[in-house]
């Protein structure tokens, strides 16, 4: 079982790499190698948010689920120390 801090490091190391991928295929739009690894890497990121949006709390509003109370507060703030 991953910690939370090690999930949401994961999430940003996945997440530069979509970064870095998506300023490489802006001046290489027909390189089709990096289009399928880009779209990999975004499946996976687009997973490891969702579950860590439903174990911990949503990491942006696009992973707000409303269904029994609203998570979206539950994150720590900047000036709490937790954000990485």
């Amino acid at each position: 079982m991953e910690s939370k801090e090690q999930l949401l490091k994961d999430i940003g190391i996945v997440s530069f790499t979509l970064t870095e991928l998506s300023l490489y295929l802006d001046t290489h739009p027909q390189d089709c190698g990096a289009m399928e690894y880009f779209n990999h890497y975004n499946k996976i990121r687009q997973q490891m948010v969702k579950d860590f949006s439903q174990k911990y709390y949503p990491l942006n509003l696009d992973n707000v689920e409303c269904s029994r109370e609203w998570k979206w507060g539950d994150a720590p703030l900047p000036w709490e120390g937790e954000c990485v």
